[in-house]
């Protein structure tokens, strides 16, 4: 089993930056890619970001591009999204994912591990 753990969401301001932070713990495989999603009350989950094994390879979805920066620390195994100049639009529910593998996944269908979500609120 492997687990993912979200942090790092909460209640902030228009214009307000936030990271968020995803550990991964359990049997992990010796590989995996990660990404970030997110899904808001009442519409479909969309990526938001994904990072391959080494970071070599990243991917930014529509939604934040532009304004979200992915990493990892693979020592830590700890992925990151740094999220800058919040809107309202921006609320959602965020989910961390974990394919295994090197490559980086670009749907969701992609990923084997997913966490429970962290919250990020964005008051207007």
């Amino acid at each position: 089993q492997v687990q993912l753990v979200e942090s790092g969401g909460g209640l902030v301001q228009v214009g307000d930056s936030r990271r968020l932070s995803c550990v991964a713990s359990g049997q992990l495989p010796g590989s995996y890619g990660l990404g970030w999603f997110r899904q808001a009350p009442g519409k479909e989950r969309e990526i938001v970001a994904a990072i391959s094994w080494n970071g070599g390879l990243i991917h930014y979805g529509d939604a934040l591009k532009g304004r979200a920066t992915i990493s990892r620390d693979n020592a830590k195994k700890t992925t990151y999204l740094q999220i800058n100049g919040l809107k309202p639009e921006d609320t959602a529910v965020y989910y961390c994912a974990a394919s295994e593998g090197e490559a980086l996944g670009y749907y969701y269908f992609a990923y084997d591990w997913w966490g429970q979500g962290t919250q990020v609120t964005v008051d207007s």
